[in-house]
């Protein structure tokens, strides 16, 4: 989520602001050297790679911010945010993908940084690498992960994120719904908003406003990083040395960063990412293949789809844009009625509720065609012999109930407390066909990338 803070810098720096002005702005970087000793790396490609973490450090947070923003508890010393951001060899491309928080991995050998304990190559989750490893081995293990060589490292925190936002007057915000998540404390009528630091921070960590979860919240942060690219570089800051300066220095506050990048690297970027705006964003996540994939004593993780995951870095490595960029390229956008919640984040449990054999896996088959996580594993229902489609649901998760529920035109929505995230259709004698949805920023593509100015507010 905080991602946004630093690839600002780098969208600052596309202003042409003199070296006077940039010079000596990285000298309150925290320095970190995440590539000490490390061999056998991917060979680079063309353009620039960053990966960009968020921790959830809150040391710099106020008793005041802690209360109003619910960020009270203790932090895990781990990634909550991962993103590989991709400058391309032109400079006027920045590809961001979302990498989850999540995601199945395999840990290489190493020493853990807390224990100093040797740890031979294992499973884990992907924020777990910073807790055991640091900075260092969370590139090893994204580098294994994506083949991917990372050219720069940056890490920010909560405050540094608020502040910034604060330093560029607020970002607008644009909900087709009201959203509400009492965890962060987070509540927006449906409509425009501008959102102060501590509000867009409520906004980019919520994870319980639908049953989408990390998912979600990763397309929420998408959107608000898109906002704020929109308000940095129409709101004046590139123009106005002093703004410029104050945001700046603001944004690099609190980074921790490798000792390769700093002002020359700004100063590269700024004589060449003239005219950046919006449209010159692209945003993407890793593809995934199970958002709920066990494994023995760490629990439910997210399973990458190996096979176009692979296609996703391989177009970066080869420096090839992610979102199509013509209408003639976007003839593939879905068709669909469009839903408030994407169907590749609902999981469905398919019942037959008929006598009829098959129906169960022509329901859950048709689904899934439609983008719907179903289990693949359809049951036999119990009781007697349904007549209309039923779709039981955790009152929780009531939009994303209701996007599946228009997949299934006439099925009966029945809200069941304790019933979990995955949903439950029960496929009656009125079962035709399935309607194909889709989200309402449909992303486009063979990677389902979208560009920023489509996600800012119109």
């Amino acid at each position: 989520m905080r991602m946004a803070t630093t690839l600002s810098v780098l969208v600052l720096g596309a202003g042409g602001i003199g070296h006077a002005l940039v010079t000596g702005l990285d000298t309150g970087i925290d320095r970190v050297d995440p590539f000490k000793d490390m061999k056998n790396r991917p060979q680079g490609g063309h353009g620039m790679n960053v990966l960009v973490v968020g921790t959830d450090g809150r040391d710099r947070i106020t008793r005041e911010q802690r209360r109003a923003y619910r960020l009270g508890g203790d932090p895990c010393h781990c990634t909550d945010t991962v993103m590989l951001v991709h400058i391309s060899g032109d400079r006027e491309r920045a590809s961001v993908v979302s990498v989850p928080r999540d995601s199945y991995a395999e840990m290489p050998e190493h020493v853990d940084a807390t224990t100093g304990k040797r740890h031979q190559a294992h499973p884990v989750k992907l924020n777990a690498a910073y807790a055991e490893g640091g900075p260092g081995l969370t590139v090893r293990t994204v580098e294994n992960m994506t083949g991917i060589k990372i050219d720069h490292y940056l890490e920010v925190d909560f405050s540094s994120f608020m502040k910034t936002v604060d330093a560029v007057g607020g970002v607008e915000i644009c909900t087709t719904r009201p959203m509400k998540d009492k965890y962060t404390g987070l509540d927006l009528a449906a409509g425009p908003h501008e959102l102060t630091g501590g509000q867009a921070l409520q906004y980019v960590r919520s994870r319980h406003v639908d049953g989408a979860a990390d998912l979600g919240r990763m397309e929420r942060q998408q959107r608000f990083l898109a906002a704020l690219i929109d308000r940095v570089t129409s709101g004046g800051v590139l123009l106005n040395p002093v703004r410029f300066r104050e945001v700046a220095t603001t944004m690099l506050g609190s980074v921790r960063a490798d000792q390769g990048f700093g002002t020359e690297q700004l100063l590269g970027l700024a004589k060449a990412m003239r005219g950046f705006d919006p449209a010159s964003s692209e945003f993407v996540s890793v593809p995934v293949g199970d958002v709920s994939f066990p494994v023995k004593g760490i629990g439910s993780t997210v399973k990458w789809d190996a096979v176009k995951a692979q296609k996703l870095f391989q177009a970066l490595r080869e420096d090839r844009p992610l979102a199509p960029r013509s209408a003639a390229d976007a003839k593939d956008r879905p068709a669909g009625k469009v839903v408030d919640v994407a169907p590749n984040t609902i999981r469905v449990q398919v019942f037959n509720g008929t006598r009829t054999d098959g129906l169960g896996r022509r329901v859950d088959d048709a689904l899934r065609a439609t983008g719907f996580d179903t289990t693949r594993s359809p049951r036999t229902g119990e009781g007697p012999e349904r007549q209309r489609t039923l779709v039981e649901y955790d009152p929780r998760w009531d939009r994303s109930a209701k996007s599946l529920a228009a997949a299934l035109p006439g099925a009966e929505l029945r809200a069941v407390k304790g019933r979990g995230r995955t949903m439950r259709v029960v496929a009656g004698l009125d079962y035709r066909s399935v309607t194909p949805v889709r989200p309402e920023d449909t992303r486009t593509g063979a990677f389902e990338a979208v560009t920023g100015d489509r996600v800012v507010c119109p």
